[in-house]
């Protein structure tokens, strides 16, 4: 979304394109997982009185969207790539099937998982913390607008200080805005860590995956 109010802003997508581009020259394998919050947000429509099912799947079609354009700006930058989704969409995007996931990765290609796990009542943090504990990722990393999780607001509260490493049990008791609860218990059941950092950061992913310190370590 960018600076825009709605939608998709190209100058981010390219930008985000040249970032995952690095690592994969670095030698990672790399798989996204994108939500649709700049297109709709079915949490919203819900409660304004919208079924929650038929919200929910909107909005998973909205990661869709997303995930094509993200496709879009990759390829444009030379990189190979997979978009598979829960929900099966033929004409635009595979079946998500694990092994032909981690098949992709192992040929190189990036991989974009949409339309988060393909199921009402369960957020894009969630769709997240599965699809990489089912690839056996290394390390999952949350992208936000900030570089890390703070004691509270850091834009609303100047002494706010930022956490350099967590443990799982105190996300959740302190009700720390990572992810969502269910998401995070996912993660500490698999032992998965989690890396929240800053995405307007230049360089900050790349950055992470050569064992920097940037961000958040939940773990």
């Amino acid at each position: 979304m960018g600076e825009q109010d709605f939608g998709i802003d190209p100058a981010v997508i390219k930008r985000i394109a040249s970032e995952v581009k690095q690592l994969i020259e670095y030698g990672v394998q790399i798989a996204i997982v994108i939500g649709g919050g700049n297109i709709f947000r079915g949490v919203s429509l819900a409660s304004a009185g919208m079924d929650r099912t038929t919200a929910d799947h909107m909005g998973m079609l909205a990661t869709v969207i997303n995930s094509l354009a993200i496709q879009d700006g990759l390829e444009q930058s030379g990189l190979k790539v997979r978009v598979m989704s829960a929900l099966p969409i033929h004409q635009v995007c595979e079946d998500y099937i694990r092994r032909r996931a981690v098949r992709h990765l192992e040929k190189g290609r990036v991989v974009v998982f949409a339309a988060g796990t393909g199921n009402p009542f369960f957020t894009t943090d969630t769709a997240a913390s599965l699809r990489a504990v089912e690839i056996n990722a290394n390390v999952m990393i949350k992208a936000t607008k900030v570089d890390g999780v703070y004691t509270a607001d850091p834009k609303k509260d100047k002494n706010a200080k930022r956490y350099e490493r967590l443990g799982y049990d105190e996300v959740i008791e302190g009700k720390l805005a990572v992810m969502d609860t269910t998401a995070i218990v996912l993660c500490r059941d698999n032992k998965m860590p989690v890396v929240v950092y800053d995405m307007s950061k230049p360089g900050a992913l790349l950055r992470i995956v050569q064992g920097g310190t940037e961000g958040t370590v939940v773990q």
